[in-house]
């Protein structure tokens, strides 16, 4: 069943990948309350803040996620004082893949985070065009909601880079990923880039594995040390759409002395950063 207004589906489709998330829900229906608190309609509270009535009562209804633009503009009409805003990393992170919402719900919070990343650009440095090709390339084809959603979340995953009080992050990446063509050029141009904008950063470090570096501790594929708040060493794994939270001691321990050797056989940061320079000149 479609919605003949614009032809979106309507509450009776769930997401291409669940249900809809429940705090979609809640969201909504604390909108509805400090709407209705505040004496006005949707129509009213859609003109007030620069939306569409349809956009309003489908937030409501919890069949589309509140945009970060879109919280900020409700509090301040409705005189919420960041109620809807407490809820916004929640919101985003919903529109992540099911299988992910976990593992990013712990990654929020993390004090260090070590990757390696063979096939692509980490998510967490991808540009926002970077990260729409690679959903929109998903096998099967998602929606084109659904691509805005993930790119959407993606890019809320992000803040990580920043926040405060920073953590200690560090990304290798290989060569192979960083001239895999993911989009047209001048999206390429634009990741790397990126890369070397983030790359700069105090509390970030990213590393290229060369290509003709041979046999090295990542050829098992891509993987993810963390160390959470209370300093407790997890990893993580993923292919294919199924992630995988390790948390037993000695799985995890082989995890560190893996990237432990993969730092060492990696080009330093000043190398990776030249060799992403010539790409760009290169193009």
């Amino acid at each position: 069943m479609r919605d003949p207004r614009n032809g979106r589906a309507t509450k009776a489709r769930a997401r291409e990948d669940g249900e809809l998330p429940g705090v979609w829900v809640a969201y909504g229906r604390l909108l509805q309350h400090l709407r209705r608190r505040a004496g006005l309609n949707q129509q009213s509270l859609g003109e007030a803040i620069g939306y569409s009535l349809e956009q309003v009562a489908s937030v409501e209804q919890g069949r589309r996620p509140a945009k970060e633009a879109f919280t900020e503009a409700a509090d301040r009409v409705l005189g919420a004082s960041g109620v809807l805003s407490v809820l916004q990393d929640d919101v985003d992170r919903a529109k992540l893949p099911q299988f992910f919402r976990n593992f990013a719900l712990i990654e929020a919070e993390v004090v260090s985070r070590f990757s390696y990343d063979p096939l692509l650009v980490p998510g967490l440095l991808q540009t926002e065009a970077y990260a729409r090709a690679v959903f929109a390339g998903h096998c099967p084809p998602l929606s084109e909601e659904i691509v805005d959603q993930h790119t959407e979340a993606r890019l809320s995953r992000q803040k990580l880079l920043t926040r405060v009080p920073l953590a200690e992050l560090s990304f290798i990446v290989s060569e192979e990923a960083l001239r895999n063509p993911v989009g047209e050029a001048e999206v390429m141009r634009g990741q790397w880039r990126r890369l070397l904008e983030v790359g700069r950063t105090r509390n970030v470090e990213v590393q290229d594995m060369p290509a003709a570096s041979g046999f090295h501790a990542g050829l098992n594929g891509p993987f993810v040390v963390l160390e959470t708040e209370e300093h407790r060493h997890l990893g993580y794994i993923e292919s294919q759409e199924v992630g995988c939270l390790v948390r037993e001691p000695a799985q995890v321990s082989a995890f560190g002395m893996r990237y432990g050797k993969l730092r060492s056989q990696a080009l330093n940061g000043v190398e990776s950063a030249r060799l992403i320079e010539r790409l760009v000149g290169e193009t």
